[in-house]
């Protein structure tokens, strides 16, 4: 079963009616209980990167998802902030993030790179380059994209960079590490291509 967390951040209803249309079993996680039928777990998260991550301490939920995640190996999808979550830290505030990539970091999109106003937020579809394959990203259009709504982008090491994605410069829209994934568009807003990238996620072994 896949759970999403529900921790008061994020489009839930929007991710869990697409897994009930492919039928595929999804919950909606409230509690630490709530996940432990949980065989894949999805992080969704809107707005300021301190709010969510401070809301997900407040939940207890952090401490159970080191433990499954990185303990346990359970597979993750974080999705926007639920994905920058995933960082050691943000400058878009002071709270201290997961830590699950080492040395990265979220940063503003540099404004100085942007030739069209409004530069930010980075918002509506956008292509991404897949830079190693992996069998979350079959069957995608990767020039049809995904939609963005962002103003903070998620810095790694080059070997947990999944994809990428030109705003102004390059940057990574998609990581990878082991068993944690995460993606900075909304694939749920994403037509087909959201559609595909989470049963992709639920079909992974």
């Amino acid at each position: 079963m896949i759970a999403i967390l529900d921790y008061g951040s994020g489009n839930i209803r929007a991710i869990k009616n697409i897994y009930d249309r492919l039928n595929i079993k999804v919950a909606v996680a409230r509690t630490i209980d709530d996940l432990s039928c949980a065989s894949k777990l999805i992080l969704p998260g809107v707005g300021a990167f301190d709010d969510s991550i401070n809301r997900l301490n407040d939940t207890g939920f952090r401490e159970a998802l080191d433990l499954m995640v990185i303990k346990e190996k359970v597979p993750i999808l974080g999705v926007c902030v639920g994905m920058q979550m995933m960082a050691c830290s943000s400058e878009e505030g002071e709270s201290e993030g997961l830590g699950w990539f080492e040395y990265s970091k979220v940063v503003k999109i540099k404004e100085s790179t942007l030739a069209h106003k409004p530069k930010l937020p980075h918002m509506g579809w956008n292509s991404i380059a897949a830079s190693k394959e992996h069998l979350i990203l079959k069957g995608l259009d990767e020039a049809k994209g995904f939609y963005f709504l962002h103003s903070y982008v998620f810095c790694c090491q080059p070997e947990h960079q999944l994809a990428a994605t030109t705003y102004g410069e390059p940057f990574t829209s998609a990581i990878h590490k082991d068993n944690i994934f995460g993606f900075q568009f909304h694939p749920e807003k994403s037509h087909s291509n959201g559609i595909q990238v989470f049963k992709n996620f639920a079909e992974l072994a």
